[in-house]
């Protein structure tokens, strides 16, 4: 069972369509209603077993909802790609703190209330994966781009330390950054 944030297009269907390639049921989650049904639309008729729901990463509690779905729909859970994003092109000295906020809520939160939910759920399936999607912004600040400079960055540095923790404590789960 593979649990897809920001699925419904771009990175996020992508990922999803590999996964269906290769058998696993989705949970598929986004903001977006229309695109999210269109993604489900694809999956069903192409024989994927799919559910999907709206879901704002940026709240815990939509994301302990998120996986109550993937587990009363599914039983368990054995991927979670944290892959929903969003940015302002604005620059760092005229941008809005709650704009600030908004962008480090999803970037950045999202990924901890993933791993914070997702995890433990992870583990007790046996074995899995949990990826979290940065950007070249992770490595490298454009001009423009300062509070999603600073998520990425995080996100970088958020999934290199659970990837050693996970290592070190030789756990059934494996992380990544994209």
């Amino acid at each position: 069972v593979a649990v897809v944030t920001g699925a419904a297009s771009g990175i996020g269907l992508g990922m999803a369509r590999a996964f269906a390639g290769k058998g696993m049921k989705l949970v598929l989650a986004d903001l977006g209603e229309d695109a999210l049904k269109k993604a489900a639309d694809e999956f069903t008729a192409a024989g994927v077993d799919v559910t999907t729901t709206l879901c704002d990463v940026s709240k815990h509690e939509q994301v302990q909802a998120l996986a109550e779905v993937a587990t009363s729909t599914y039983g368990g859970v054995n991927i979670l790609c944290n892959n929903a994003g969003i940015g302002i092109p604005t620059a760092t000295h005229n941008m809005k703190l709650s704009d600030w906020k908004w962008i480090i809520d999803v970037d950045l939160w999202g990924p901890i209330y993933g791993i914070e939910v997702f995890l433990p759920l992870i583990e007790e399936a046996g074995e899995g994966h949990i990826n979290s999607t940065s950007s070249m912004a992770g490595m490298i600040a454009a001009r423009r781009m300062g509070a999603y400079n600073v998520a990425k960055h995080g996100v970088i540095a958020l999934m290199a330390s659970l990837e050693r923790e996970l290592r070190a404590r030789k756990s059934p789960v494996t992380s990544s950054v994209l």
